[in-house]
């Protein structure tokens, strides 16, 4: 009798640790000005996980997702990575801005967790990762303004070109590959200059341009500055041309600029929902009345990571799960992935979206 009790309790206790949920996290800015990209990261890991699921999960066992917002600030970021740690979630996608991911990611190489963003461009956050399983899908700054250069140098080549940096690190190296771009294209900028963020208004910026005849003016600056930018172009009735980087697709964007933001060119991500990998899974999304833009099939692409690397590995080491992602190609929702050893995705990365009336889309023929 208590042998069979004794065998009985081992058994529900083995069969109580395969049958463990695997618990993963989104963490990103889900209030705030960069709620719209952290509800896109959000939604797209959500069906991933779902669908995984529903398929068997990853061995027999459940994906559990847990949800923090990182509002985008830093201190917030690292408690929400901290508290993830503590939780026992072994994978993390997420976070938006590069200051919150830095500071987040040096919680995931301490405490060993994977940890992919679909969307920090800055540079550093790989040039300096502080450790192997920090990983990216977003392409890289210096790709953003090679990208923003030479489709400047194509398009408006013949025109006054400046190309002004609030001097953060995200502006600073888009403004400095955004220079790099035009100059390989032939075309040398005509003004390269810095600006104070956070001023209340830029009409004095507005009318250094105009009186320098500039047609186009590229901002590498974050949303607000150049919102009040576009405002004040529009206020003296400019026809100057605005572009900027990632940073101008959010919805603050949108509302401080007001109607001055139609016609804002900006590098944004390649729309994967036109790749025929993605077009099942578009197609799902927008079954459920979900429109797949922005990180919604990136954020659902690092699920996929994750599952192929934890299947592969049987792993839930960080460390382990990063250096197999790193000898292997995935097949995803975005094509196949595969990362270099700095853990930057090698996927194509920057498109030229326009703003329109209330959002933004591809420009046609870029």
């Amino acid at each position: 009798m208590r042998r069979f009790l004794l065998l009985a309790l081992c058994t529900t206790a083995f069969a109580g640790v395969a049958l463990a949920d695997i618990r993963i996290a989104v963490i990103a800015p889900l209030s705030g000005p960069y709620q719209t990209l952290g509800q896109e990261i959000k939604s797209g890991a959500a069906r991933a996980v779902a669908e995984l699921n529903a398929a068997g999960g990853i061995d027999g066992q459940t994906v559990r997702l847990d949800v923090s917002d990182d509002i985008c600030r830093a201190d917030t970021a690292a408690t929400a990575a901290a508290k993830a740690a503590a939780r026992g979630d072994v994978f993390v996608v997420g976070h938006v801005c590069a200051a919150e991911g830095d500071a987040a990611a040096a919680v995931y190489a301490d405490k060993g967790i994977l940890a992919i963003s679909p969307a920090i461009t800055a540079n550093d956050f790989t040039d300096h990762r502080p450790g192997p399983s920090i990983l990216r899908l977003a392409a890289r700054d210096d790709a953003q303004g090679t990208a923003a250069g030479a489709f400047l140098a194509k398009a408006y080549g013949k025109k006054r070109i400046a190309v002004v940096s609030d001097g953060s690190p995200y502006g600073k190296a888009l403004a400095e590959a955004v220079v790099a771009g035009l100059n390989a294209a032939g075309v040398k900028e005509a003004r390269s200059d810095s600006f104070e963020p956070g001023a209340k208004d830029y009409a004095g910026l507005v009318d250094v341009m105009i009186d320098d005849d500039i047609g186009v003016l590229y901002v590498a600056g974050y949303d607000g500055d150049a919102a009040l930018i576009a405002a004040a172009l529009k206020a003296r009735r400019s026809d100057i041309v605005l572009m900027g980087g990632d940073a101008l697709a959010t919805s603050e964007f949108g509302n401080v600029a007001g109607p001055a933001a139609m016609g804002t060119l900006m590098t944004f991500y390649t729309d994967w929902r036109s790749q025929k990998p993605a077009e099942a899974v578009a197609a799902a999304f927008r079954a459920d009345d979900v429109e797949p833009r922005g990180f919604v099939l990136p954020a659902y692409a690092a699920v996929q990571l994750f599952a192929a690397a934890r299947k592969a590995t049987h792993s839930a080491k960080g460390g382990e799960l990063a250096a197999w992602l790193g000898k292997n190609t995935v097949d995803t929702v975005l094509g196949p992935v595969a990362f270099d050893a700095k853990g930057d995705t090698k996927l194509p990365g920057f498109g030229i979206y326009r703003w329109g009336a209330e959002t933004f889309e591809p420009l046609p023929g870029s």
